[in-house]
């Protein structure tokens, strides 16, 4: 049976991907619309394809089909008040294009909170199935979180968001991997009768995400690029995740 510092050390490895991703963007500075636009939707592509090939057949497999509707209005509903509340609190004129990337990097950054909690507990279930089945998952999740430190930074630098604060922020989300860990090792035999509601959950935060937020803005003025960067995005991580399971 793995020990708790060896989950807690590989799942918090994996979390610290999403800081890195940032850190590529704060230290290349401020990526041209038409990388911003391919990014954008890479990150969309890459979650859609966590959602759709992870995420819902995972709950799916652990069932009940009552928690996984639970889940995914719940998440759907989250997404919805984050996003409303956010547009409240920039007042009743239409918001500028740097509020908007201001709130999607946000919006993202909640996102991918939000989804690292059952990552985490994925890793901690691996790791007590065998060490190889956590490591392929902690590798999973390592390879698609750069790509959603870079989501999480790049609108929040073209926002001119003060580079430390993009870092700190993203250091935050970092550890809601180990956190998520944590909690699945602590309670494995629990937890697996709501594991199902808690990835639904995030697989609806993430849909939200996709559909209202990330591919509208990415698609605004590169709509050519934004398709290419999420093909690629889509593609790529579905075949890592079912070479995964295979």
């Amino acid at each position: 049976m793995p020990s708790l510092t060896s989950i807690l050390w590989i799942s918090t490895l994996a979390g610290l991907a999403t800081t890195l991703g940032s850190l590529l963007v704060l230290v290349f500075g401020r990526p041209q619309e038409r990388l911003l636009a391919t990014f954008l939707a890479g990150a969309a592509g890459v979650m859609l394809a966590v959602v759709t090939v992870d995420l819902l057949p995972t709950a799916w497999e652990i069932g009940p089909p009552r928690q996984i509707l639970a889940g995914l209005i719940s998440g759907l509903a989250f997404m919805y008040l984050a996003d409303k509340r956010l547009n409240n609190a920039s007042g009743s004129l239409p918001m500028s294009r740097r509020q908007r990337l201001k709130r999607v990097g946000l919006l993202v950054a909640t996102g991918i909170a939000l989804h690292d909690l059952p990552e985490g507990m994925a890793i901690a279930v691996g790791q007590q199935a065998s060490q190889e089945l956590g490591f392929l998952i902690a590798l999973a999740i390592t390879l698609h979180n750069l790509p959603e430190g870079m989501a999480t930074a790049t609108p929040l630098k073209m926002a001119n968001i003060r580079s430390w604060k993009i870092l700190l922020l993203n250091i935050g989300i970092a550890f809601f991997t180990p956190l998520g860990a944590l909690l699945g090792f602590l309670a494995l035999e629990t937890v697996q009768n709501s594991l199902a509601f808690f990835l639904s959950l995030a697989a609806g935060a993430m849909a939200f995400l996709v559909f209202a937020e990330l591919w509208p803005l990415s698609r605004e003025r590169h709509p050519h690029y934004a398709l290419l960067g999420g093909t690629v995005g889509y593609a790529f991580f579905a075949l890592l995740s079912l070479l995964h399971h295979h």
